[in-house]
This record gives structure tokens, C-alpha cells and sequence, in this order.
């Protein structure tokens, strides 16, 4: 699997940001996607992550705030509201497959200014 990150850049604080992560390869052994984010001297966390079937899960920091759709079997989407200059930072969207096999995505950045 191939993961391409798409839809950063820089945005005012209170504003609004869609990323998207298409997928390409095997994507019908994908069984989860996910959205983790690395800050500037921080290490990467999750963001927000969503599975084949089930309820997504947040960050405590981005819930009421984010959301992660699976729109469908290649394409994942992450709606940011009301950004916070502490959500800055590169965005890289992840899958696992139920072969085993953990893709990560190049990373997109997010600026967000106060």
C-alpha cells in the first residue's frame, strides 16, 4: 500500500483545513487508517484514527474539533475546525493492512498562525 497526503497549509487560527490520504496498491487489505501529526522537537502522536468498521478515535486535544471519515476503500479525510497554533505540524496519514503490512505517507504540514 501507498499512501499520498494531501490538503496542509498555512491558515489563521479559528480556521479550517481538510486533509485527505488516498491510497493505491493493495487497498482492500486495509483494515485501519490513521492520522498521527509530528510537531517541531516533539514526537509524532495520533491524531485520530479510523477502522474498517467501528467507531473512530481521537486525541483528547483534537476532539469536538477534528473529524476522520474512511470515504471510501482508498481515500481517508480529516476536517480540522477551529485550528489552534498548537495543532502545527507535519500531518501523515497511516494504514495497516491485515496482511501485516504498516504504510506511512510522506507527511503534509500544517501551519496554523495566531
Amino acid at each position: 500500500v501507498q499512501l499520498q497526503a494531501s490538503g496542509g497549509g498555512l491558515v489563521q487560527a479559528g480556521g479550517s483545513l481538510r486533509l485527505s490520504c488516498v491510497a493505491t496498491g493493495s487497498i482492500f487489505s486495509i483494515t485501519s487508517m490513521g492520522w498521527y501529526r509530528q510537531a517541531p522537537g516533539k514526537q509524532r502522536e495520533l491524531v485520530a484514527a479510523i477502522p474498517s468498521s467501528g467507531t473512530p478515535n481521537y486525541a483528547d486535544s483534537v476532539k469536538g474539533r477534528f473529524t476522520i471519515s474512511r470515504d471510501n476503500a482508498w481515500k481517508m479525510s480529516l476536517q480540522m475546525n477551529n485550528l489552534k497554533p498548537e495543532d502545527t505540524a507535519v500531518y501523515y496519514c497511516r494504514s495497516y493492512a491485515y496482511t501485516g503490512v504498516d504504510s506511512w505517507g510522506q507527511g503534509t504540514l500544517v501551519t496554523v498562525s495566531s
